[in-house]
């Protein structure tokens, strides 16, 4: 089994892969090209942000500056939109819900490194998947961690970091964020 392979699988790899690195330069080159030339025309710039996520939506628009690790990981968003400075780290199957809005400086991080220093130190990692369901709206600078899930019809407030999951139709605030409002 190939290291990406194993990303692909949810299991340890080493991100230090050559092909793994060919990958995330290759997206790289192509998202410095969007973020150019699309940043005062986000949406015009489908078509090279469909080769950039080829398992999102084409409805999907993204104001950069935007950033991600490889772009074949992060899959939906129909009709939604993100805005300035989001940085999506799709080591894990990122599933992003239809008609979500996702403010400015808004983190989404698969990524786990080892818990034991030993096996971290080898360099290691895995990724969990991020689920952002329908209808959702991503208050600014929030931070979503691995392996969390966001129900449908969610409010994360602003700054907040999600380390757990929140169910649908809640409101979620604060570090880490808990739910203070169920909104049906």
């Amino acid at each position: 089994m190939t290291e990406k392979e194993k990303m692909l699988a949810g299991k340890d790899y080493f991100p230090s892969d050559s092909e793994l690195m060919e990958l995330h330069k290759s997206v790289l080159r192509l998202i410095e090209e969007y973020n150019r030339n699309f940043f005062s025309s986000c949406f015009d710039g489908g078509e090279l942000l469909q080769r950039i996520l080829p398992n999102a939506s084409d409805t999907l628009v993204i104001q950069p500056p935007f950033l991600c690790d490889f772009g074949i990981n992060i899959y939906g968003g129909k009709n939604g939109f993100i805005n300035y400075n989001c940085t999506i780290l799709d080591t894990a199957r990122i599933t992003l819900g239809k008609n979500i809005l996702i403010g400015p400086n808004v983190q989404i991080y698969a990524p786990m490194h080892p818990i034991d220093y030993r096996l971290r130190a080898t360099g290691v990692e895995h990724g969990e998947p991020i689920s952002i369901g329908d209808d959702c709206w991503i208050g600014g600078g929030a931070v979503i961690c691995p392996g969390v899930t966001i129900g449908n019809r969610c409010i994360i407030g602003a700054g907040s970091v999600v380390s757990k999951d929140i169910p649908d139709d809640s409101m979620a605030v604060g570090i880490p964020a808990r739910v203070i409002k169920k909104l049906i």
